[in-house]
């Protein structure tokens, strides 16, 4: 994943709160929509109906990198162990499908994934290997100020050179063998975006359960005590980097209030 480009098409504009039961819709649509098996669809812009075969529909959104000439990471709903997922292909390529929240508080965030076709030469270590077969990220709103100074101008020029917002803060969980679980990750382009991974790729289906908070202080803390609101959630995968190939499937994406305190 290249940065600052890979996050400078995601449209962070402002919307109205919601609560936070509504705030993400449905990755494979409306419930009872799957539809036919056939999992042909590109990458490019919202499916209306949530069918198989199509991209999630709105609020989704398909998000490249500005001007890209790199294949798109190719999305489509398909029917997996007899329920819809999310199917996420790359073939070295770029794509993220982008929810915004405009304000949502950083409550659970759960879903189930699995990775069928891994990117054997991903390295998060390295420019040269940031790649990843699947990831699904949360975009804080944090404010500019908190960013160290140098960062902070580097993040300025990079929006008046594109006339696009940048997120100040991004937490991306991903599988990596690289690194052992729950080790935290600076981008190998900018700080702004921070792996945190979940191990290697077992085979079948994993299903995941974060607390959002609790990884924003941890991914963050050295910058903000106070965790921010978030500004959206993406679905991703690239191998723009590596040239390689991937295969991975998410389901049941879902954000709920966090525990009681």
């Amino acid at each position: 994943m290249r940065w600052p480009a890979a996050w400078l098409v995601i449209l962070l504009m402002a919307m109205p709160p919601a609560s936070l039961a509504d705030a993400l819709a449905p990755i494979t649509g409306p419930a009872g929509a799957a539809g036919a098996t056939d999992a042909a669809g590109a990458a490019g812009g919202a499916g209306e109906s949530g069918q198989a075969g199509r991209v999630p529909p709105a609020p989704w959104t398909y998000a490249g990198l500005p001007n890209q000439r790199l294949p798109a990471t190719r999305f489509a709903i398909e029917i997996v162990d007899g329920r819809p997922a999310l199917r996420v292909e790359t073939a070295g390529s770029y794509g993220n499908l982008i929810h915004r929240l405009g304000g949502a508080k950083a409550g659970e965030l759960s879903w189930r994934w699995r990775v069928d076709r891994p990117l054997p030469s991903a390295d998060l270590r390295t420019r040269q290997g940031d790649d990843v077969a699947l990831k699904v990220c949360a975009l804080f709103d944090m404010p500019r100020e908190r960013v160290p100074f140098v960062e902070r101008q580097l993040l300025r020029l990079a929006e008046a050179r594109t006339r696009e917002p940048l997120p100040n803060a991004t937490l991306c969980y991903v599988w990596d063998p690289s690194w052992p679980a729950g080790s935290l990750v600076p981008n190998a382009y900018s700080r702004r975006v921070r792996y945190l991974t979940l191990g290697s790729a077992g085979p079948g289906w994993e299903a995941v359960r974060r607390n959002l908070s609790e990884d924003f202080r941890h991914a963050f803390g050295d910058e903000s005590a106070a965790v921010p609101a978030l500004r959206a959630v993406a679905v991703g995968a690239d191998a723009d980097n590596t040239g390689g190939s991937s295969l991975g499937f998410v389901a049941d994406l879902e954000l709920r209030p966090g525990p009681s305190r």
